[in-house]
């Protein structure tokens, strides 16, 4: 059985981590196969200066567009560290034969770092040499969805305002048409039972 890179996207707060977990859980537990969960920003040292960055404790360029490309490079950087690093790099788990789960993969740097077409080309060059992901799911909730559960947390990083979640949601859109294996879309409403059942039957096809 080859193995499978699964990749979930969605707005902040959509349930994307939730259900990478349940996803895993399910591979191991139901269908007895090795997995490991992951997520980008990674844990690398690449990734921990992004989450350092969207925190606020590392600063960047006030200006917005400029933001967007500092965080777009800085992203492709770890992108490339996550993926073939010889210590748990997602090239070497696969090459192991362990599926790879990962919340988040170079769909957000579109939906998250893009504004014009100028941008989408910048980011799509920036990202080209990266394999796609065996399949992507995406966990669609509405913006004031998105927003009313982040605001139930402690902080919020720059990303997460309901102004750049409303650009977020419909460069998504513009992300996936640049992607053409299997696409699942759930909304995020759904009780996440529900939502994880959807997956697993997803998963369940590409496992044939």
């Amino acid at each position: 059985m080859k193995p499978l890179f699964i990749v979930f996207e969605g707005l902040d707060g959509s349930g994307t981590s939730t259900q990478s977990r349940m996803l895993c859980e399910y591979l191991r537990t139901e269908r007895g196969q090795k997995v490991q969960l992951t997520a980008q920003p990674s844990g690398g040292p690449v990734g921990q200066m992004i989450r350092s960055a969207l925190s606020g404790r590392l600063r960047f360029s006030a200006d917005e567009a400029l933001y967007d490309r500092q965080l777009a490079h800085l992203f492709a950087a770890d992108r490339h560290d996550h993926l073939w690093n010889d210590t748990d790099g997602v090239m070497r788990l696969l090459e192991r034969g362990e599926h790879v789960v990962c919340t988040r993969y170079f769909f957000s740097s579109y939906a998250y770092h893009c504004r014009t077409e100028d941008d989408i080309a910048f980011v799509r060059a920036l990202n080209a040499d990266f394999p796609d992901p065996n399949a992507v799911i995406f966990i669609d909730v509405e913006v004031d969805t998105s927003a009313k559960r982040l605001a139930e947390r402690a902080s919020l990083d720059r990303y997460e305002s309901e102004e750049k979640l409303v650009q977020v949601r419909a460069a998504y859109e513009r992300s996936f048409d640049l992607y053409n294996g299997p696409l699942l879309r759930i909304s995020g409403t759904e009780a996440p039972s529900a939502i994880h059942a959807r997956v697993a039957s997803f998963v369940e096809g590409l496992l044939r």
